[in-house]
């Protein structure tokens, strides 16, 4: 599926894997599979096709040299090398979640790297990805633990060296929601220009696979991530071997959007057995004291003697002790061969893989480097009152999440949902309603085909003289007349009985939903056709408020996007699958990750919008009832109210709905006289039959509510019919024809429609939406109407 949601201008990056560094430790495992990796000798892309023919300054080969030394693999060199001869501070994009204590290869690996890449003039953005690891439940989703644990990794950083004049560390959250406008239709676009299967072989980025029992938020997570490179206008992006699957679909996407300039791609070496936060024992962390360094390097590393291949103690050695001091030395006693001082991996492998160097010697030497390392880390967390405090912190707040770790807990969101509506129990068992409030909950009530629940509305009723009632709708081409009539009947309704209704036009579910090619100008031009069409169709606008999803999600993206990312965490990917229903799909199709995306933004719009009542048809209830289970999972105690509406069938034989796609399928809010009469004369309507006739459910669900009455016209009278019940049995007797039951619809169908057709000929501001949708073909040839 292809939207075409409009998305920031190009940006020159990609993105760093935003989970946490999943380097190794010291316990002997199974060896995993690796992800297959592009070869370095891939084709050149265009953007680097300059490269071979540039003159190479000493200066930029220089800093080339310093900049690969950082990766193990980079995508690409020649564009690399053309980087930097054209821009002088390239744009580095790094990251990490805050999760836990951080291990030595997160800390001292990026340290490393970011030196390296500033020495080389670049500018380095370090992305602290908060909102990320609250998708990825870190620290139990709660957000305040994750921002502390983010200023201690900030902390870390400072103490062990790295230097910070060309650094920025960012936070997700905030820059996001500075400019959700830009981050946002991005984050969209990619989901619509990506299928769930592609998204899911990303799922080693949050140290998953896509077999496992996933989220919502997973598929979320990748989207986000794949943006973040292209938002922080990144032109390299350093991130290690395991994410690089989400930094390849940020390069797919530049070359789909025709963006310039690709982020390069430098991974760097992960370390070869999992390091684990889990598990204390297989890692070495930053604030580790000395004798927990020596503990688990003498005591509990796996160190096969002369097998270089799969040592992590060799790994530690090649990529961290060698990188800081550019030499090893091993001190021993002569007898086994006195004091030596290597200066590359190769001379260190030689002698251990000849037994010259003895695996007690290289623990010995490598345990004392690593508390060298680590020293000015432990000063400065005993001597500097700020960070000791924030190690206090840490320490204590992970003894509290440590049993929550793989749970989803009420999060500081669930306080926040709780007050959006009137605080009142939910059953309203043995309560006495006034006549008034009788009154208005039968007028609510009659807009159902199911009310869930009928209880809870007569308390909601009794307790709040004002309820919110949400409803919406995709602006997507022609308008049927159920959903012009319908929702013009039960939206007066709703206000009749004190209700104030907000109309959610859901610009950006169109484009999730590729209405209209998924461009923005035309749906919002459609969306503005819809609005006319109802306010000369009848609806009371005087309580009710249309509001566009762009817009209203825009301008308070630090309270919906949290909304959604937890509603997405909460439930798996069957669950939502499982809503398909409300975009028009089944599960069983092939889909786009904006079809996860989609339900959870459509779940969150009603705590959003503060709905205690969501009026919407049948088609929707999945989704409605996805709200209720997020009350319940929160421990909010009011549910929205669910009053959903029948869905009228198409006029012709055997279709189970209205199709925008098949003119014939239904009447439209445009449709001329003739129209209707040739579509209604045409429409499947069995004789004597009332199951399913499509004829007498136009009658039941808008005739009837319109007009409380059916007029029709027979040779020995009129007949007027006010109850559905007395025309059912007439038509089933044979005592009201299919001719004359065809000949009243039509008369009353008419009557509803032509105040709309009026409006449309007579003002401009009608007339000149009305030929902006026709240029944009929303309707067949036959259907152009007002020549």
């Amino acid at each position: 599926m292809r939207c075409g949601i409009t998305v920031p201008a190009p940006c020159r990056a990609e993105h760093k894997r935003l989970g946490e560094s999943k380097e190794e430790g010291f316990i002997e495992t199974a060896s995993s599979s690796e992800m297959e990796a592009p070869s370095d000798n891939a084709p050149p892309t265009q953007a680097s096709s300059l490269a071979s023919k540039l003159q190479i300054s000493e200066e930029v080969e220089r800093r080339y040299t310093m900049i690969k030394s950082v990766g193990d693999q980079c995508i690409n060199d020649d564009e690399l090398r053309d980087l930097l001869s054209k821009k002088a501070a390239p744009v580095c994009y790094d990251g990490f979640e805050p999760s836990g204590k951080m291990h030595i290869a997160q800390g001292l690996m990026k340290i490393m790297n970011v030196n390296k890449l500033t020495s080389a003039g670049c500018r380095v953005k370090i992305w602290i990805a908060d909102w990320f690891a609250f998708m990825n439940n870190k620290l139990g989703g709660d957000l305040k633990k994750i921002r502390i644990v983010g200023e201690y990794y900030k902390e870390i950083f400072q103490a062990a060296g790295m230097n910070g004049e060309n650094v920025e560390f960012l936070w997700s959250s905030d820059e996001i929601n500075a400019r959700g406008d830009e981050y946002w239709p991005l984050v969209m676009d990619i989901a619509c220009r990506n299928s769930l299967a592609k998204i899911k072989r990303c799922m080693p980025i949050m140290g998953h696979s896509e077999t496992d029992e996933l989220s919502a938020a997973h598929v979320l997570y990748v989207c986000m991530q794949c943006a973040d490179p292209l938002f922080l206008e990144a032109d390299i992006c350093q991130l290690g071997m395991d994410q690089q699957t989400v930094n390849l679909l940020a390069r797919d996407y530049c070359d789909e959007t025709e963006r310039g300039n690709k982020p390069v791609i430098l991974s760097h070496h992960m370390l070869p057995t999992k390091m684990s936060k889990n598990d204390p024992s297989s890692a070495i962390f930053m604030d580790d004291d000395e004798v927990e360094v020596n503990r688990k390097i003498k005591k509990k590393a796996y160190c096969p003697p002369k097998i270089v291949e799969g040592n992590p103690c060799l790994e530690y050695v090649k990529y961290i002790i060698l990188p800081w001091f550019s030499e090893f030395t091993v001190e021993r006693d002569e007898k086994f061969g006195g004091n030596k001082t290597f200066n590359n991996f190769e001379d260190i492998a030689a002698d251990y893989e000849s037994d010259k160097l003895h695996p007690m010697d290289l623990k010995n030497a490598l345990s004392k480097a690593l508390n060298n390392i680590l020293q000015p880390v432990r000063d400065h967390f005993k001597t500097n009152n700020g960070a000791k405090n924030l190690l206090k912190q840490v320490t204590n707040l992970l003894k509290q999440v440590r049993n929550l770790s793989f749970q989803v807990v009420p999060t500081e969101l669930s306080s926040e949902m709780e007050a959006l509506s009137v605080n009142a129990p939910s059953s309203a068992a043995g309560l006495e309603m006034s006549e008034e409030v009788e009154i208005k909950y039968n007028i609510v009530r009659s807009i159902g085909e199911e009310c869930i629940q009928e209880d809870e509305l007569k308390n909601l009723l009794s307790k709040k003289p004002t309820p919110i009632c949400y409803d919406g709708f995709e602006p997507s081409g022609r308008m049927h007349i159920a959903q012009g009539v319908m929702k013009v009947t039960n939206v007066n309704k709703l206000t009749s009985a004190g209700c104030q209704v907000k109309i959610w036009i859901a610009d950006w579910f169109a484009q999730l939903n590729n209405k209209l090619g998924g461009d923005l100008e035309k749906i919002k031009v459609v969306g503005e056709y819809f609005k006319e069409i109802w306010q000369a169709g009848g609806m009371n606008l005087e309580k009710v408020a249309f509001l566009w999803a762009s817009e209203e999600i825009s301008s308070r993206g630090n309270k919906y996007w949290p909304l959604v990312m937890d509603i997405a965490r909460r439930n798996n990917l069957r669950r939502i699958l499982r809503c398909g229903q409300i975009m028009g799909r089944s599960e069983t199709e092939v889909l786009s990750a904006a079809q996860i995306l989609y339900p959870c933004m459509q779940c969150a719009d009603i705590f959003f919008l503060e709905a205690d009542i969501c009026q919407l048809g049948m088609d929707q209830r999945k989704v409605n009832m996805l709200a209720r289970e997020y009350c319940d999972d929160i421990k909010r105690k009011n549910k929205p109210i669910i009053l959903s509406h029948h869905m009228l069938p198409g006029l012709l034989e055997g279709q189970e709905k209205m199709s925008k796609s098949n003119p014939s399928s239904a009447i439209f809010m445009e449709d001329e006289e003739d129209a209707v009469n040739e579509k209604i004369s045409q429409a499947h309507c069995p004789l004597k039959t009332v199951v399913g006739n499509p004829c007498l459910e136009y009658v039941k669900y808008l005739v009837l509510p319109r007009f409380n009455e059916l007029v029709v016209e027979q040779n020995d009278g009129n007949k007027t019919f006010t109850s559905f019940e007395d025309i059912a049995a007439d038509y089933e007797s044979g005592e009201l024809s299919e001719e004359d039951l065809k000949k009243a619809l039509i008369k009353a169908l008419n009557i509803m429609l032509q105040p709309v057709r009026d409006h449309f000929k007579t003002n401009e501001r009608a007339k000149n939406l009305l030929e902006q949708v026709r240029v944009m073909k929303c309707f067949p040839p036959s259907c152009l109407w007002f020549d």
